[in-house]
């Protein structure tokens, strides 16, 4: 615990949901949905819109419909929030080089190890100036705490959404937890909530004032000696600057079960190459391979494969996934695939397996039979993904509204413009095609000494020589 509220929490509001908004003039003010759409997919973000409903994260989507049925329900865009993450991590890493960045939208800063606060109104000020160049680089909000220390700096930024700040001054952080639910603290779910309020502890205070021993005897040694500290307001972490990534992964989820094999195992082949893309624009490699099956009954098998040396290399990966997937049995269906990649290095080391692997991948692969044109209409209609970006020879930028039964929906507009128009056409029109998102801020050309001065990259789809400028 420090004399001065100098840690920082920054936490980018409804950090998904705002940046489709942002990007599309159609749905500000609206509610909207980003999660997977199938029957089995989860909402990853809700606008506060969308929230008044009670619509929230890691709810089914199937429920958030029925709660919100005139809502827009959108496919995330991964490499698109990605981005505006870099714009928004290089202004935390202008202020300090001890930034601790917890996701996407989340992220600690030790204000004094960059020295640009000291005290708690240099920290304020800091906080009020990183909102405003947020705002200035993308367009977007995002909530700041300031504490000293990382538990309450992250309480602080929840009590100040949407788009707001809070500091607690240092020696009112007990006054202030006292009468808060115990579910405040970190590391107290819906279950570890549940049992303290069976023994009679709701509040913060009511932690404190049952002591440690008993804390103890309730949770286990561990965890009770670390929520009661918490009570205290007691917190040493400090903030770390790295965090080392452990493995890289991606998976899917069906809406309907695969019980073709072939089709199994194209998708592990899809997985594994957009497993690869990941690894390399993190300029990393791995050595084990690793296959995620979740059967038709829930049951989830994982499976991994050691290589002689790390590799990431698609045809190898491909091969290793491959010679995984012939131990599983998948005969009653497949919910979900995942391939993924651990024993990281930041180098390729010459793959021993390479070549057998090219061999292989340069053989002629069978296409599934039966169903083969419904199967080509399927996969046409999956590229035409809601809320991903279009572009149109004649009618411009545009974002997928729906597809389905052949036909794909367009509304075109881009971020500057009004609310735009919506047409209807074939999946495989010609002049119609997958387009990059565009920058949700333009560069202006009196700008070039604003925030874009602090270190904030031009990253890829379409967003280099875009950057700073004032909020629209």
């Amino acid at each position: 615990m420090r004399n001065a509220s100098t840690i920082l929490h920054l936490d980018m509001d409804a950090f998904f949901a705002q940046a489709e908004q942002a990007s599309k003039p159609s749905l500000r003010g609206k509610a909207v949905v980003v999660g997977g759409l199938g029957p089995r997919g989860v909402v990853a973000t809700a606008s506060y819109e969308a929230r008044v409903f009670g619509v929230h994260s890691a709810m089914p989507m199937a429920q958030a419909r029925r709660l919100a049925p005139n809502a827009a329900y959108l496919v995330p865009r991964f490499a698109f929030y990605r981005s505006i993450s870099e714009q928004v991590m290089a202004l935390l890493r202008a202020l300090s080089p001890l930034v601790e960045p917890l996701s996407l939208d989340e992220a600690f800063v030790d204000l004094e190890a960059g020295e640009a606060a000291w005290d708690s109104e240099s920290a304020r000020l800091a906080g009020i100036r990183l909102r405003g160049d947020i705002r200035a680089v993308t367009g977007l909000t995002g909530s700041v705490g300031l504490a000293s220390c990382k538990m309450l700096a992250k309480i602080a930024s929840e009590q100040a959404k949407p788009d707001g700040l809070v500091l607690i001054e240092p020696g009112t952080e007990r006054a202030m937890l006292g009468p808060m639910s115990v579910r405040t603290l970190p590391g107290v779910g819906p279950a570890t909530g549940d049992h303290l309020r069976r023994a009679g502890i709701a509040t913060v205070d009511e932690i404190a004032e049952a002591g440690e021993d008993e804390l103890v005897r309730l949770l286990g040694k561990a965890h009770g000696h670390a929520l009661y500290a918490m009570a205290l307001a007691r917190d040493d972490r400090p903030v770390v600057a790295e965090r080392e990534t452990k493995s890289v992964s991606v998976e899917d989820t069906y809406d309907v079960d695969i019980h073709d094999r072939t089709r199994v195992e194209l998708e592990v082949h899809r997985l594994a190459d957009r497993c690869v893309r990941r690894l390399r624009e993190a300029r990393l490699s791995g050595r084990t391979i690793v296959l995620k099956v979740r059967r038709y009954d829930f049951s989830t098998l994982t499976r991994s494969e050691t290589l002689r040396g790390p590799t990431d290399d698609p045809a190898v990966i491909r091969e290793a996934a491959s010679r995984l997937l012939d131990a599983v049995d998948t005969t009653g269906g497949v919910r979900l695939l995942g391939v993924g990649v651990s024993g990281l290095a930041d180098f390729t080391q010459e793959d021993l397996f390479a070549q057998a692997a090219e061999e292989r991948a340069d053989a002629p692969v069978e296409e599934p039979t039966g169903g083969s044109a419904v199967a080509a209409q399927a996969v046409a209609e999956h590229q035409w993904r809601p809320g991903h970006d279009v572009r149109h020879a004649e009618l411009g930028h545009g974002w997928v509204q729906g597809s389905g039964l052949g036909r794909v929906t367009v509304r075109f507009e881009t971020p500057e413009s009004e609310p735009g128009r919506v047409r209807t056409f074939r999946t495989d029109d010609p002049g119609l095609e997958p387009a990059d998102p565009l920058p949700l801020v333009r560069r202006r050309p009196e700008a070039g000494d604003g925030p874009a001065a602090a270190g904030v990259p031009g990253p890829d789809l379409g967003l280099t020589g875009w950057g700073a400028g004032n909020s629209p």
